[in-house]
């Protein structure tokens, strides 16, 4: 790059670490911020520091929150004998966004997975079990994306949580190899209503 400093090398480098951006995509969007500077960099830069030192994982669920324990998990309407177990946050988004789940959630943080060396002892499923006992649940909605990974860890779930609570899964609409945040809302709607025992 012609002269451009290492200030805006390094952003390319960090912003070619995002998800869908690669070392061209970053180039062009540094660009552009740098042009926007007043209008989108500077504020941008502002968001992503405030965010950075308020934003943390709840204690309870996983998902992002402002404070210990996420407006979820804090709402006693949501406290209704259902926890829906997702791979990540943005799954959890995508639940929320389709609006038709109405207990609470449980973030793994991950799937099982032998080829990233992801075991069960690096997912939330301890705590998971804790949850069951602590909070009356009755069903544990396992919605977890439709991929090898996915079903492995649905299945090694079930047999944990055994006889203890009605474990239950997405069923039609989730595709094969798909993950729910790609997913429509009404996709998700159809795979919650028709949920089946594992």
């Amino acid at each position: 790059m012609a002269d451009a400093g290492t200030e805006i090398e390094t952003l390319i480098e960090l912003m070619a670490k995002l998800p869908g951006l690669g070392p061209r995509s970053a180039r062009r969007a540094v660009l552009h911020l740098v042009k926007k500077r007043g209008v989108l960099l500077m504020p941008l830069a502002e968001a992503m520091a405030e965010v950075g030192r308020t934003i943390r994982e709840c204690l309870n669920c996983g998902n992002l929150a402002t404070g210990d324990i996420c407006p979820i998990c804090e709402s006693e309407k949501r406290a209704n004998g259902q926890i829906c177990v997702v791979e990540d946050v943005a799954d959890l988004w995508a639940m929320e966004r389709a609006q038709v789940f109405t207990g609470r959630y449980h973030v793994l943080g991950g799937t099982l997975s032998a080829l990233d060396g992801t075991g069960p002892e690096e997912l939330r499923i301890p705590q998971l079990r804790d949850r069951i006992a602590a909070e009356d649940v009755r069903e544990v909605i396992l919605a977890l994306g439709a991929t090898i990974d996915g079903q492995t860890t649905a299945h090694y779930i079930a047999d944990e949580l055994g006889e203890s609570v009605s474990v239950t899964s997405l069923a039609q609409g989730v595709p094969v190899g798909g993950e729910l945040d790609y997913l429509d809302d009404g996709t998700i709607t159809a795979a919650l209503s028709a949920r089946k025992a594992l």
